[in-house]
Order: C-alpha cells, then structure tokens, then sequence
C-alpha cells in the first residue's frame, strides 16, 4: 500500500511542475497593469514578493508551526533562494517584460533548463542521459520558435537582463532541491519569500511606491490587482513547483516548465494582439513534445535510463 502511495505522490510531480509554468505564463498581464499605475520593475516585484512571503507564512503557521525553526547554518541558503535567486530573477524578468515581446523575455527566461541541467550534472550528479538532453534540445527550440528568431526588439541591454533572468530562476531549482532535503516545502517556500520580500523592500523606494498607491484613482482596484498577481504569479506557481520538487529530478523539473512561454505566447496574442507566426505555432508543438516526453519518462518511474 505504502509503495503505492509513493508512487502516486511521484506521479504527481510534473503535473505540478507545469501547473507551475502556466501560472508563471500570465505573469505579463499583471506586470503591464501595475506598471499602467506608475510602478517601475523592482516596485511591481517588492508588490508581489511582499504579499505572497504574506501568504507563506500563514500557510506555514497553518500547515506546520514548528516550521519556524531553522537552523541558523542554513540562513545563508534560505538567502540564496530568497535574494539569489527569486529576488534577482524577478527584477530581471519583469524588467525585460517592459523592454521586449513578452515572448522575447520569456525565451531568455527559459535558457534557465541549460543552467539548470549543468548545475545538476556538476553539483548532484544527476546522469545527462539521451532522453533529457532530446527534451532539452526540443524544449529550447521550442522556445526560441515562439520568440521569434528574428531578435526584433531586442538590445544588448535586454539581452543580458533577460539572461540573468534565466540563471537566477535556474538557482531555484538547485537551491530548492538542497533546502527541501532538510525542511518541508511550506517552510522552503515561507523563509524563501521572506528574505527576497525584505531583500525587495531595501531596494525599491518606500516612499515613491507609498505615494503611488495613495495617488491610484481607484485604491480597491489598485489592491484586488497587488493580490491577484501575487496568488496567480508566486503562491500558487511556486508552492506547485516546490511541491514537485519533492519527486522530480532538478534538470527535468526545469524542462517541464518551459510550458511557460507557450502560455506567455498565448497570453501576448489574446491580450496583448501579439502576432501569432507559423513559427510560434511550431514552437509550441516543440515545447509540449519535450513535455510529454518527460512526462512519459516520470510515470516509468526510474532514472537510471540507458544512454543511447
């Protein structure tokens, strides 16, 4: 019964992983509407960073008190999760959103499986096997495709914003996997999300933000917005991919939620009137093949698959 239940629990996994990339693909939609209120880049994330470490850490209280208590050689790695990593990736990501397509930013975004993956072969020792390196290959295509390869509205400046992007949200999953063998998912996520907040905090000019807030034309609005896009594009999408963590290999979890710029297209061309190329639609049959090749690959339920 027991080896049952863990293998429902693994099976699970990357379902949770790309629940995760889609809630990250709408990301957009709320970056641009706060940005309509005046907030720049670092404002809209401290928004987001701030309500969502809110969020964690009543679910913590909630779901596992005793969470709280972590031991102080590991402040440094919740550090690195929390500024390191979602902090930094954040401000690069939302700052690219408002210089490029937001199919542009989110291929940049999403060089994070190549980081990922090397990462894990160096620090895990995860095996770099046929099958994951196939995926990797369609997966990254894939993206490239629904950018557009053109490079149109691209500079320099954008290119290597959106690129830290991408290895700072590659951190996420080596760091995480460290952190989720000593704590909980609820405690990863709640300590996480406190240190990027307050990392967030000392960076994004209180005042300017307090007074853009008191300025909003409709403060209702203006809060329902600052909630929505905290519990749709952080507590939601990274509880999920921490959650998924727990049973999904690092270099694979990364793979999985390049889902992200195939709903980011989508999202461009229904909301935003983004042009839809043969080029985007072939990239995205790139990305969902690499997705089910993966996932073909977690419900067999073993990783010491043979190199062809």
């Amino acid at each position: 019964m027991s080896g049952n239940t863990g293998e429902k629990k693994a099976n699970y996994g990357p379902i949770l992983i790309i629940l995760a990339g889609c809630f990250w693909g709408s990301m957009g939609i709320f970056v641009r509407r706060l940005g309509l209120y005046g907030f720049d880049s670092v404002q809209i994330v401290t928004i987001r960073l701030t309500l969502a470490a809110l969020v964690f850490c009543i679910i913590l209280l909630i779901k596992d008190p005793s969470g709280y208590r972590i031991s102080p050689r590991d402040i440094p790695l919740f550090f690195g999760l929390g500024v390191g990593s979602v902090l930094f990736f954040a401000v690069c990501y939302f700052t690219a959103i408002t210089m490029m397509p937001l199919s542009a930013a989110a291929i940049l975004l999403y060089t994070s499986p190549i980081w990922i993956m090397l990462m894990s072969v160096l620090f895990f020792h995860e095996k770099l096997t046929t099958r994951k390196l196939l995926a990797l290959l369609l997966a990254f295509a894939g993206c490239v495709m629904v950018s557009g390869i053109s490079g149109e509205g691209m500079t320099w400046t954008g290119f290597f914003i959106g690129l830290g992007s991408g290895i700072g949200y590659g951190l996420y999953s080596i760091l995480g996997t460290v952190a989720l063998r000593r704590y909980t998912p609820y405690t990863v996520t709640a300590y996480t999300f406190l240190f990027a907040a307050c990392g967030s905090i000392a960076v994004c000019h209180p005042q300017d933000m307090i007074s853009k807030f008191a300025a909003a034309g409709n403060l209702t609005n203006l809060i329902v917005l600052c909630i929505l896009t905290a519990l749709l594009t952080a507590v939601i999408p990274f509880l999920a991919y921490t959650l998924g963590l727990h049973t999904v290999e690092a270099s694979r979890a990364g793979i999985l939620a390049t889902i992200e710029p195939m709903v980011a297209t989508v999202i461009g061309i229904v909301v935003f009137s983004e042009p839809l190329t043969v080029l985007s639609g072939l990239g995205i049959i790139l990305i969902l093949s690499a997705v089910i090749l993966l996932n073909r690959k977690a419900q067999g339920g073993h990783d010491n698959e043979q190199e062809d």
